[in-house]
């Protein structure tokens, strides 16, 4: 089988490379040139954007005996994942521009291409397994080491993309994947994981959109506000730099009138308005999300009424590291027309701090049944919060 190796310069994607060809594949690696100009995005061997990195896929490429092509995506993924970032926080949204990568880019317009050359499959470092159902659909799965899972940010891809990837390392703890590297005698053994957005120099959101938004900020400055009380508690420079569950960076000029730390609750761009309130009042219920991508069998409603999936087994996911929440799903909408599909989740755990723009993965026990876009959120009220307190 004819496998294109996407190769971050990172240990993972190198190891994956390498296991692809010991397994007899006839195996090219190619490196994502994602900036015209590396700089202009960050600096530093920690992302996926940087000319250490694209020296670092080639060496490894070299060591594993493989041909090394870099290619130049660099305006497909500033149009359809830097974009989606300025224009989500500029409307009051959390993105996450890593599953956006992989439905965008790494597995559309990276696997379209890899097709379009006669490649079988694209293989890359993430840490998920597939496995053949029994209805003979590729199922997604999550990987072995719980910690380094990342079938959340995978769970957008569908059934044609799944057919045509490969994910060597989801069988394999990280310390032994690292272990392996250095065995095979590649430098990037011991390279630092990258933990922050790739294009966002230091990890500082708030300042890389301050300078990229200019004009297309929806504001510059507006009253940080107490949500019960309405009172001004402090200012702030422009609502894009905050998120749904955020606290630090609040900068109140005077105390909440309980006394207790506040967070982010609410965002406004129109109005300019932040509004934050304690941290029990960030507790979710339910949410509802649009843009559903199912990884193997599609869930669709009928004339009958909506799709519902439930059980024990039955999870969702809301964040790319955060914990699971047992759920019951639903999707409504006309049966003839997928766009007009919604997905209403039931959280029989509360799970806190969600924002609209985030994803919610849907599980089936390990496997991956499909992904949606967050579009709002049901709060637990106050009256059951204090409830709950006094149980």
């Amino acid at each position: 089988m004819r496998v294109l190796a996407a190769m971050s310069g990172g240990v993972d994607s190198a190891v994956a490379a390498a296991r692809a060809a010991e397994a007899g594949h006839d195996v090219t690696g190619i490196h994502l040139a994602l900036s015209r100009n590396p700089a202009s995005y960050r600096s530093g061997a920690r992302g996926c954007c940087t000319i250490e990195d694209s020296n670092d896929a080639r060496r490894a490429a070299d060591v594993i005996g493989i041909p090394f092509y870099v290619w130049d995506l660099s305006a497909e993924f500033h149009a359809e994942v830097v974009e989606d970032f300025m224009d989500s926080y500029a409307a009051g949204l959390t993105p996450n521009p890593c599953l956006r990568c992989n439905e965008r880019i790494k597995f559309a317009a990276v696997l379209d291409r890899a097709l379009a050359l006669g490649f079988d499959a694209v293989a890359t470092g993430h840490y998920a397994v597939l496995r053949e159902g029994e209805d003979g659909l590729v199922q997604l799965h999550r990987s072995a080491d719980a910690g380094k899972d990342q079938s959340y940010v995978l769970g957008v891809l569908d059934q044609s993309q799944l057919r045509h990837s490969l994910f060597p390392l989801g069988d394999t703890p990280k310390p032994l994947v690292r272990e392996e590297a250095a065995r095979r005698g590649l430098l990037v053994a011991d390279k630092p994981d990258s933990h922050d957005i790739c294009f966002v120099a230091d990890g500082d959101n708030a300042g890389w959109l301050r300078e990229k938004l200019g004009d297309r900020a929806p504001n510059t400055e507006g009253p940080i506000v107490d949500d019960a009380t309405g009172e001004e508690l402090g200012r702030h420079e422009g609502t894009y730099a905050y998120t749904i569950g955020q606290r630090r960076g609040l900068r109140l000029g005077r105390p909440a009138p309980d006394g207790k730390p506040r967070f982010v609750l609410d965002i406004e761009p129109v109005s300019g308005t932040v509004r934050v309130g304690p941290r029990e009042r960030l507790a979710v219920e339910a949410l509802t999300a649009d843009r559903p991508r199912w990884c193997d069998a599609p869930l669709r409603p009928t004339a009958a009424g909506p799709a519902v999936l439930e059980g024990e087994d039955v999870t969702v996911q809301l964040r790319a590291h955060g914990a699971e929440h047992r759920a019951r799903v639903l999707v409504t909408g006309d049966p003839e027309d997928p766009t007009s599909h919604v997905v209403e989740v039931e959280l029989l755990e509360h799970a806190s701090g969600i924002a609209p723009g985030q994803a919610v993965v849907v599980y089936a026990g390990t496997r991956v049944v499909g992904s949606a876009t967050i579009t709002s959120t049901r709060r637990v009220t106050a009256a059951e919060t204090s409830k709950e307190a006094g149980a």
